[in-house]
């Protein structure tokens, strides 16, 4: 043993400890990072996705799917999640969700950090990835922030996500107003990786954060009146794999907005005009390429609050939390299977 860790590198040495005692059916599968998922991913065309998490709730029915198909999957937590719920509570809800589903390889990991002393915590409370996003920065800033970050993680066994490029939208305290956005520049994408050692890449390609992603402006309607949004820059994402060959890819803002899910909050009381979503085709074809980490968030969120907002005028007796957060949580498992069956091809691959 002492010999084969002499010969590994400090990540590689963390990966082979985290793994060299688990046995399969015996105890569970630590949380795991995300290098050997990627390469799978990669490798097989197919993504993985990454779920916000933000309450009980959201965990098990994310990872009560995944574990029924057999699916990996990532949990991840932004700042503001961590600012609601409390860290440690995060943390223990998904090493519960580890345990209760051990055969599946689960992530746990930081979604948009914005410092290193954010990433540094999470690094140091559990997590076994964490992106810093200093895509707002100038290059060589980014560059700085993201090499600093990469040091002491990958010194603690983590991973690093990077990202290049702006997407539009607001997700908790990321906020790039429409017009303000920017496409990642292919010909950076190689000196980025190269100078900073992160282990996968964000890039902007026209997807975009939160449930109103696009304008009308940018969009035509369809026959039914829905926005129908412009398509995805794919000769974007087939440069940046052209010169980062075999290297993972991240899509963020990635939610679809099902409308199924609009139409219920609309009709229950909400008021969600001309929310819409990436076509769920696009992410399918963008998971058959490079991309092997598809961020979704705000479907979460819709699934949870149509099914709350339905439940309420439908019994409007009832005040028991449980009454209504059952349905909310089976709802978001649906959405969660749907997802990993139909759009990003990891049924099957834990």
């Amino acid at each position: 043993m002492d010999l084969i860790l002499a010969c590994l590198t400090d990540r590689i040495k963390a990966e082979f400890l985290r793994f060299s005692f688990y046995q399969k059916g015996s105890i569970p599968m630590p949380l795991v990072t995300t290098t050997e998922m990627f390469k799978k991913a990669y490798d097989g065309g197919y993504a993985v996705g990454a779920f916000n998490v933000n309450n009980m709730e959201i965990v098990q029915g994310i990872t009560e799917a995944a574990g029924e198909l057999k699916s990996p999957v990532i949990l991840q937590v932004s700042k503001g999640a961590r600012a609601y719920a409390n860290h440690t509570y995060l943390v223990k809800l998904v090493e519960a969700a580890v345990q209760e589903n051990p055969e599946i390889p689960i992530a746990l990991h930081l979604d948009h950090g914005d410092s290193f002393e954010l990433c540094k915590s999470c690094i140091d409370g559990g997590f076994t990835s964490v992106m810093i996003d200093a895509s707002s920065k100038s290059f060589e800033e980014n560059i700085a922030i993201t090499k600093q970050v990469v040091e002491y993680a990958h010194a603690h066994g983590v991973v690093v996500e990077a990202e290049l490029g702006t997407l539009a939208g607001v997700e908790d305290e990321v906020v790039v107003e429409h017009g303000k956005e920017s496409y990642t520049r292919p010909e950076e994408v190689e000196e980025f990786v190269t100078r900073t050692g992160c282990d996968s890449l964000a890039i902007a390609i026209g997807t975009s954060h939160g449930a109103y992603k696009f304008k009308a402006s940018q969009c035509t309607r369809n026959a039914d009146g829905i926005l129908v949004p412009p398509p995805l820059r794919f000769d974007v994402l087939e440069e940046c794999t052209k010169r980062l060959p075999g290297f993972p890819i991240v899509l963020h803002g990635s939610s679809s907005v099902p409308q199924e899910f609009v139409k219920m909050v609309n009709q229950y009381g909400g008021n969600m005009p001309d929310a819409i979503g990436i076509p769920e085709d696009e992410l399918r074809h963008a998971a058959e390429l490079s991309v092997c980490k598809i961020n979704i968030d705000s479907d979460i969120r819709l699934a949870m609050t149509a099914n709350i907002r339905k439940h309420f005028v439908e019994h409007p007796d009832h005040f028991d939390p449980r009454q209504y957060l059952k349905p909310a949580r089976q709802a978001v498992k649906d959405m969660v299977a749907h997802k990993i069956t139909n759009v990003l091809g990891s049924a099957g691959k834990a």
